[in-house]
């Protein structure tokens, strides 16, 4: 894997014009900045650990507590932060007033493309889903062109629905697979969709129309380990490092370290296949011939069978499978453990090579968890070169298969918890103020 470092908090800008003014006046600039940098502290901190008080903010970044308190009231005035409940949990003195994030008409969408399917979901600044649609879709047999006119029109609708609700979309992420250049939002190749060198971003952003939030690209793989990441509990360092690995038609997957995601990889294609199978992308021995659903649904089922059907929602034909393995069909049965050999086998090489505290199965891989999970871990740990050394442990997400496409929106919404100071300050509330407890 090629560890080429993102941060998942990653900068925006703040705009030309003020950069421009401030330009002649540094020591003023400074200040600007270091105001942007401190309100995305205090957000990062409420979403990282949930509601605290302003006394808990300030011990956790280590500002000021005035400092702290200016911050907030400037939070609130931009609709991003509200106080909640007075914090009476073992306290002496004055309870304190507790602060939190709110954001409730602020949403980013996440739009992917996967090869049987089209997701688009929309989530407010809180992490709550605020809309949500999926199509079946046989992108393969389709031109980029009309793929991608398909997912415009899902995303089409969801800005309407939002918009219905009085909510103000900021940004929207174009989730596929395959290698992409974000900087010009370009997929170079996708191979399980048959795209090389589509101008995926370009074309969306032209059905959409000239008054559509901006648009990012972002591979699904790397997409869906951030979701993992921000979803995960803060439940001590260990928290900060996983390896992702999805399954879909092909098999992907992205880690992440100190906070920061590793993006280039291409895990699908380490030379695993015991066959020595030829791949799509024009090689032969690729793990993902092995372990993708193609893979699992060939050796279950016969061509006519309707878990081959793209016409039909992926979550259904999956659900027909595991309803046949739940009821003890031997062919289901023998091709999940046919997947779980190999998937042991590739996972314990990410293992050894990462070393990561905990390795998390997406897309088919976590829907069949109850059959993966188990064989790959025994495996793992039958491999461990100490008895005392750490163990890796394996799990199944619990995000679904609109995992990546949660992760686009989180995404799009990145830029507020860098620089919150885009959204605009609204008329002060009654009663609000920079309090200091």
């Amino acid at each position: 894997m090629r560890q080429t470092q993102r941060g998942t908090t990653g900068t925006t800008g703040t705009g030309g014009s003020a950069g421009a003014v401030l330009a002649g006046h540094p020591e003023v600039a400074d200040k600007a900045s270091l105001r942007r940098t401190n309100l995305g502290v205090m957000l990062r901190q409420l979403r990282e650990n949930g509601a605290q008080s302003r006394t808990h903010l300030a011990t956790a970044s280590g500002l000021p507590r005035a400092t702290v308190s200016v911050l907030v009231a400037d939070l609130i005035q931009r609709g991003l932060v509200r106080e909640g409940e007075l914090d009476r949990a073992g306290a002496v003195g004055r309870p304190h007033r507790m602060v939190e994030l709110d954001g409730r008409w602020i949403c980013g969408i996440g739009a992917e493309v996967g090869p049987d399917h089209v997701t688009v979901l929309a989530l407010d600044l809180r992490g709550t889903v605020v809309h949500q649609e999926r199509l079946a879709l046989d992108v393969p047999a389709l031109t980029p062109q009309a793929a991608l006119r398909e997912v415009a029109d899902l995303v089409a609708d969801c800005l309407s629905a939002v918009a219905g609700r009085g909510m103000h979309p900021i940004g929207i992420t174009l989730v596929t697979q395959g290698s992409i250049d974000s900087a010009t939002g370009t997929v170079g190749v996708a191979t399980n969709f048959g795209w090389r060198d589509v101008r995926a971003v370009q074309e969306l952003r032209a059905r959409l129309g000239r008054h559509a939030p901006p648009v990012l690209l972002e591979n699904d793989a790397e997409s869906g380990a951030l979701a993992e990441y921000l979803s995960a509990p803060d439940t001590g360092a260990d928290t900060r490092e996983l390896v992702y690995v999805t399954g879909g038609i092909g098999a992907g997957g992205a880690g992440i370290t100190g906070g920061k995601l590793l993006r280039g990889s291409e895990i699908g294609h380490m030379k695993l296949d015991r066959l020595d199978r030829p791949c799509s992308c024009g090689r032969t021995g690729c793990w993902e011939v092995a372990v993708g659903l193609q893979a699992l649904l060939d050796a279950a089922a016969d061509p006519g069978d309707r878990v081959h059907d793209r016409s039909v929602d992926l979550a259904e034909r999956l659900g027909d499978l595991l309803d046949r393995a739940d009821a003890g069909d031997a062919r289901t049965l023998a091709a999940l453990a046919a997947v779980a050999d190999d998937l042991a086998l590739g996972l314990s090489v990410l293992a050894d090579v990462l070393n990561p505290p905990r390795i998390v199965l997406g897309g088919y891989f976590a829907v069949f968890g109850r059959y993966l999970v188990g064989p790959a871990q025994e495996f793992l740990d039958r491999r461990r070169i100490a008895p005392g050394s750490p163990q890796v442990v394996v799990r199944a997400s619990e995000l679904g298969l609109s995992n990546a496409a949660r992760g686009g929106a989180l995404l799009a919404l990145e830029g507020i918890f860098q620089d919150p100071s885009d959204i605009p300050v609204r008329p002060e509330p009654a009663g609000v103020g920079a309090r200091t407890d």
